[in-house]
């Protein structure tokens, strides 16, 4: 029998800013844009919202709808979201309802249609679509997290930016701006694409979330279109600079318990795991992350498995969840096959890890840099190999919550859970 390394729990500490009370934070912030003299009584005005689970989303979509309300206006929801939901009308629907936007929670109408209006062309020769009830209304509010990609880095990422283009675009939208990614880059086609949108659409303002890595509202900040690009990469700084990451670099094994669409658009953070597996995108610098091992996919993700392939070992009960329509519908409009590679996999948690262990090199599997995370978003608390000890324990921002101890599986020789 493999000796497997002895395994620790920690708890990590990062900066924590909180708003207290978000929806009244998102009123308070589009009512110092003084948007009275813009909005007239009863225009219709589109507020969107996306398929990520974003900390307090239902109660600052219900916050904006208000403030419209107060002014006035004749509010509605649309869903901003791609190819999102099967690219259909009641699957992104469901997903809206999923994270608690109804009709009923927010006030308001929630409008949801594939349809697009096509506003013209970038000066890259890109059609730009349009959300067709977003572009019929006589405004549109943005309303999105701004935070990093998990694609590409640069100084606009995802956000209110990426929204107007691959969100409002639709499925066509987004399957095309997948495509001009190849030839331009990341970068150059959602900003060019969000300002055609901002010139050509009725965007009447935005509203950018940060969230802190416990998961919370750190900040909330409403803009005009005219400083709306450069708000957000002020925001995207910040947002990075408070963001979670793993506590050391240099791993010869990390352990995801769960992956899912509800944790990242690629089922894991890019950013955390150190890979991304972009075609035309370098790959980051760090962390530096020998084999990765998935055990688990969310209920929240109805089988989109987007992201598996970013892993070197995985579980057969991930594998069984996995539902070839929805993962393969996402990854073909993002243009990433290689995100849906099924990994090799193993019948319980104790063989695929033992036999990842096997595939570092000269390394007793006991002596191995290895940590063990709930999912990508959830990196409070971890577990960590014995060996990391000397490197984490007089760290200001990390609490040893123990002794180190053999893994702990089940009666199935699968883990047992971290919480």
């Amino acid at each position: 029998m493999v000796a497997l390394p002895r395994m620790v729990r920690i708890r990590q500490h990062f900066p924590r800013p909180v708003v207290q009370d978000v929806g009244q934070t998102v009123k308070g912030e589009i009512h110092r844009l003084e948007l009275n003299h813009k909005v007239k009584p009863g225009d219709t005005v589109a507020i969107t919202a996306g398929s990520r689970g974003v900390a307090n989303i239902a109660a600052a979509v219900r916050a904006a709808a208000e403030a419209m309300l107060e002014l006035g206006a004749r509010p509605f929801v649309v869903p901003a979201m791609g190819s999102h939901g099967g690219a259909t009308t009641e699957g992104q629907l469901g997903i809206l309802e999923h994270y608690g936007i109804t009709e009923e929670t927010t006030g308001v109408p929630v409008r949801a249609t594939m349809d697009v209006k096509k506003l013209g062309e970038t000066s890259d020769g890109l059609s730009v679509y349009l959300d067709h009830n977003a572009a019929e209304a006589d405004h549109i509010l943005l309303l999105n997290r701004i935070k990093s990609h998990t694609d590409f880095g640069g100084r606009i990422e995802s956000g209110l930016m990426k929204m107007m283009a691959i969100g409002l675009g639709k499925q066509r939208g987004a399957n095309q701006y997948h495509r001009a990614f190849f030839r331009y880059g990341f970068e150059r086609v959602i900003t060019s694409v969000g300002n055609y949108v901002l010139t050509h659409a009725p965007v009447l303002c935005g509203v950018g979330l940060v969230e802190n890595a416990y998961e919370e509202t750190a900040k909330v900040c409403a803009m005009l279109p005219e400083e709306l690009e450069k708000t957000e990469e002020k925001l995207l700084v910040e947002s990075k600079q408070i963001a979670a990451k793993l506590p050391v670099e240099n791993l010869e094994l990390l352990i995801v318990d769960w992956m899912g669409k509800d944790i990242s658009g690629t089922g894991m953070d890019t950013n955390i795991i150190g890979r991304m597996m972009q075609n035309f995108e370098p790959e980051p610098e760090s962390p530096r992350i020998l084999r990765i091992l998935v055990c688990d996919l969310t209920p929240d993700s109805g089988g989109n498995s987007v992201g598996i392939g970013l892993a070197d070992f995985a579980t057969k009960r991930l594998v069984e969840k996995y539902d070839r329509h929805a993962t393969y519908m996402n990854c073909i409009t993002a243009l990433g096959p290689q995100k849906a590679r099924i990994p090799v996999y193993y019948d319980t948690d104790q063989e695929a890890i033992t036999n990842a262990l096997e595939t570092v090199g000269l390394t007793p599997p006991h002596e191995c840099r290895v940590i063990r995370i709930h999912s990508t978003l959830h990196l409070i608390e971890m577990e960590v190999s014995e060996s990391l000890l000397p490197e984490l324990s007089d760290r200001e921002n990390i609490e040893i919550l123990g002794h180190p101890k053999d893994i702990a599986f089940d009666g199935q020789q699968n883990l047992v859970p971290l919480f």
